[in-house]
């Protein structure tokens, strides 16, 4: 799957843009908002931030680091309504401005402000052949999908997915971004291809979240089969984007895993070539959250088989989600260059934090449901995070605290400012 850095958007989505223009009065507006966050990113205690980063991801001893995504909740901070752009790219281009500008104004979170505007490649990756129907989902509902694969003889109709760079559109968006922010931010050509390498979210829409359940008892092999093809489908990508030259550094102020920047000193490796990034100069993800349910030996020999040849690529590693993996450490923990691990709302704090103690970073997922409601309950939020870090401290982790996954903040964009308060007087209070 294809992102742009900039919105979180699926690149399927940007290409369909009409026109790659902005008119002169988003112009106007687009340079002013980017004044201010050029302004912001000047400040000292951005670099601050970013050496505390830099420390925290190489398992330096620093003080727990903190940072929300409201992701959902976005649309309740910044409405589109709110947006004073016309076209659709400058749309898009003024909500990154003003996320950026509220996380150095008013959330005050660890997100470092840099004074860059980054470019995605205008890219589409096509479909492996067979693809779910989805059915409700709007306005944030709940859907549900009619998975494709009814047999697993069905298997033959599928393929690698072809992933289609048009570099003269990419160009011209560059070009666009460099007229519209010279001498304010730096323009960079930088994408996200993937988020995870799971696998198993796929897996699912293709054959059904119940029917992969059944498959494990009822047909190993068939289900065997399947994955040995996302397995090598994914590799496939990997190979094309990396002899291609289209793979950026992540070892900076790119997301990585499921919470946390990627800010490390030990990538990219030593011999690292400029003009060339490889997968072993960057940061892997993996999870499978659609899997919690399953046994660890299922997990092992059912998924785990099939990330690890993928994540061996790679010169660091983040795994885990929203999933708790307390029964499958043992499993988790083979991962080559293993740094970031997830521990979910549903994960054991005591029993995680003696697993991981000082050799991994021990990014803590507080429930997104404490933000849903107004008022925030203040004394539990406090309470749980002053539990937790108790906990953390004891084992000598390296923690990160990390806001995400949240669909509403009740319609209060305090909550998500106030939540970071607390969780930065908990941190500095250790």
């Amino acid at each position: 799957m294809i992102f742009d850095l900039l919105t979180g958007a699926e690149n399927a989505t940007i290409a369909s843009l009409g026109s790659i223009e902005i008119i002169e009065k988003d112009r106007k507006i687009l340079r002013g908002l980017a004044t201010r966050m050029a302004e912001l990113a000047s400040r000292p205690i951005e670099q601050e931030k970013k050496e505390l980063w830099y420390a925290h991801n190489d398992l330096e001893p620093v003080r727990p680091l903190i940072f929300c995504d409201p992701e959902g909740g976005w649309s309740e901070i910044i409405p589109g309504e709110s947006l004073d752009c016309e076209g659709e790219l400058g749309r898009r281009w003024e909500l990154f401005l003003r996320k950026e500008i509220f996380w150095g104004e008013r959330m005050q979170d660890d997100k470092v402000i840099e004074p860059y505007f980054n470019i995605p490649y205008y890219a589409i990756e096509s479909d492996m052949g067979l693809h779910e129907t989805t059915i409700g989902g709007k306005n944030k509902g709940a859907y549900i999908w009619l998975a494709p694969m009814k047999d697993f003889r069905d298997i033959d109709k599928l393929h690698t997915p072809q992933i289609t760079v048009d570099y003269d559109k990419t160009r011209q968006f560059l070009e666009l971004a460099e007229e519209t922010f010279k001498d304010l931010l730096k323009v960079r050509l930088k994408g996200i291809w993937w988020w995870s390498f799971g696998l198993t979210l796929t897996l699912s829409k293709l054959r059904g979240l119940e029917q992969i359940m059944l498959d494990m008892y009822d047909n190993p092999a068939g289900l065997h089969k399947l994955m040995a093809f996302l397995r090598d489908a994914t590799l496939a990508e990997v190979d094309f984007l990396e002899q291609k030259g289209l793979l950026n550094l992540n070892n900076d102020n790119t997301p990585v895993g499921s919470g946390g920047f990627g800010w490390t000193k030990q990538l990219p490796q030593n011999d690292f070539d400029r003009g060339h990034v490889r997968t072993v100069d960057m940061w892997g993800f993996a999870e499978s959250q659609e899997t919690s349910g399953i046994s660890p030996r299922m997990f092992d020999e059912f998924v785990f088989q099939y990330q690890l040849p993928i994540l061996a690529r790679f010169g660091l590693n983040c795994y885990g989600c929203c999933e708790a993996l307390n029964n499958r450490w043992e499993i988790i923990k083979k991962i080559p260059n293993l740094r970031r691990v997830s521990v979910s709302p549903w994960a054991g704090v005591t029993d995680m934090a003696e697993k991981l103690q000082d050799k991994y970073i021990f990014s803590l997922k507080p429930h997104s449901g404490y933000l849903a409601v107004s008022p925030i309950d203040e004394g539990f939020i406090r309470k749980s995070l002053r539990e937790a870090l108790k906990i953390t401290k004891a084992n000598k982790c390296h923690v990160e605290i990390i806001m995400k996954d949240n669909h509403t903040l009740a319609n209060h964009s305090e909550n998500a400012i106030r939540w970071c308060q607390i969780a930065k007087e908990e941190a500095f209070s250790l």
